[in-house]
């Protein structure tokens, strides 16, 4: 299996869109479908996050320091998310606002992924050499086995804090 960062971020959005395209699916009434797909979709969206935020944007923004902008701007759609994911948390899928607020962080999350494949990956993966993005990769696989997989884990949640404060 490739080791390549982008290759190893874009299989993770696959399987998270595949889970949006499931909920969407859903009918009105499905509310115990719902709460298991936006179980998943959380622990998706927090193990993501949380590679993306501890090792591929830091790695980046050192080695290509022209990207900064892009990578506070990731860095703040990420905050969006862990805002919208942390109010479904609290939620029950049978809640009036629940699909709303699940519609709400699928169009965010998917704009972030679209600006990411299309515009950022493409600049990362000129500005970086293969070797540099499998080192990179690698250090994310890393990561991913330890990384938290529900936002109220004390690492996902520094995450948020970092977010606000910095």
């Amino acid at each position: 299996m490739s080791t390549d960062a982008i290759v190893l971020l874009k299989n993770d959005h696959k399987e998270i869109l595949k889970t949006f395209r499931d909920f969407e699916k859903l009918g009105p009434d499905a509310h115990v479908r719902k709460g298991q797909l936006v179980s998943r979709m959380i622990e998706l969206l927090t193990v993501h996050t949380y590679i993306e935020n501890e090792v591929m944007y830091p790695r980046v923004r050192e080695l290509l320091p022209e990207l900064e902008d892009d990578v506070l701007e990731s860095y703040e759609e990420h905050h969006v998310a862990d805002v919208l994911v942390m109010e479904l948390v609290a939620m029950k899928p049978d809640a009036e606002r629940f699909t709303a607020k699940t519609t709400v962080l699928i169009e965010n999350v998917r704009h972030h992924i679209e600006e990411e494949e299309k515009e950022w990956f493409p600049q990362v993966r000129e500005g970086l050499g293969r070797k540099q993005l499998q080192e990179i990769g690698a250090e994310m696989t890393e990561a991913k086995a330890k990384a938290p997989r529900t936002p109220a884990a004390p690492s996902a949640l520094k995450k948020t804090i970092d977010a606000v404060v910095k």
